[in-house]
């Protein structure tokens, strides 16, 4: 079988095709032309169908699947790549963009004669508090629990992502934690009531431990190398598709109840903003793939990530 692999302008990226078995599968392309283009490694090729007459969006190949479940025999195959960029593992995003706030946040809070060199000894001892203590406990404890997650819990549907995600997510994460952990334990910050400490830290010790059951329950339904959507049963995601980033939310709503800056609320505000068009996002996908038609499960009625708002 002869494959054509040209660009979205038309352009044959490599000369002459690729000369490949019959019964090769999509990954046997991929792998030969990484051996034609070596800066093209399988994980920064997106392979699709060129698109048809009536065709908006086109259709990817499957690395699993064989070239001759999208082409026949008396057909001349064109393949259309796209370069996706240098791609990094999902694990090592994830554990980048968590490290940073793990480390920066406990920097004010220990060395405050150097970050606040306005502030004489005697006004930064006077006006520490145990409140800024709990929330340091809380804030690493909420980052060392991602990291350990991604580690050993979570399975991707994807095994790469660009590079491009992780300067973002660097910016995020890291430049938030600096600014909350400046305003948190800067010498003139004025603490909630105690009242009010305890409820929010309650809503976040409860929110971060059911967070981390709805991570299980999500790792349980992804089967080691599974790619594709399932729907998610059990606990929270009886009511709400997205029970994962509703848990999310709410352990920063604690946070921020218990510690009360503007900088943490901007952040939580970003965050949940994100997780809700995510969210959005898989639920229509869900509902999409499980509409109940050729035999297929109908996805079940639940609010999408924040009842009984959304």
């Amino acid at each position: 079988m002869q494959i054509r692999i040209e660009s979205r302008s038309g352009r044959e990226v490599v000369k002459g095709g690729l000369e490949l078995p019959d019964d090769a599968t999509v990954a046997d392309l991929q792998a030969a032309f990484h051996a034609k283009i070596k800066k093209f490694y399988p994980s920064r090729q997106r392979l699709t169908l060129p698109l048809g007459p009536d065709q908006k969006k086109a259709t990817v190949l499957e690395s699993s699947k064989k070239l001759s479940d999208y082409f026949s025999k008396t057909s001349k195959p064109v393949v259309v790549f796209k370069d996706l960029g240098p791609q990094i593992t999902w694990t090592t995003l994830f554990v980048m963009e968590y490290l940073g706030p793990l480390l920066l946040y406990p920097l004010f809070y220990l060395f405050p004669q150097a970050l606040y060199p306005w502030a004489v000894n005697s006004q930064i001892s006077a006006n520490r508090h145990d409140y800024q203590f709990y929330a340091l406990l809380a804030w690493e404890f909420h980052y060392a629990k991602r990291i350990l997650e991604t580690l050993f819990v979570h399975r991707y549907s994807h095994d790469t992502v660009g590079y491009y995600f992780l300067l973002k997510n660097c910016t995020y994460y890291w430049g938030f934690a600096l600014v909350i952990s400046y305003f948190l334990n800067n010498p003139l910050y004025t603490p909630v009531s105690e009242t009010q400490m305890l409820v929010g830290f309650g809503i976040f010790a409860v929110a971060q431990l059911s967070n981390f059951y709805t991570h299980l329950i999500l790792r349980n339904i992804r089967p080691p190398g599974s790619k594709g959507y399932f729907i998610p049963k059990g606990f929270l995601f009886n009511y709400v598709t997205c029970a994962n980033y509703t848990t999310e939310i709410w352990a920063w709503i604690g946070f921020n109840i218990a510690t009360q800056t503007l900088m943490g609320w901007v952040f939580i505000v970003g965050g949940a903003t994100q997780m809700t068009i995510w969210a959005v996002g898989k639920h229509k996908r869900l509902r999409r793939t499980f509409d109940g038609k050729d035999g297929t499960v109908k996805y079940p009625r639940r609010w999408v990530i924040f009842p009984p708002f959304f």
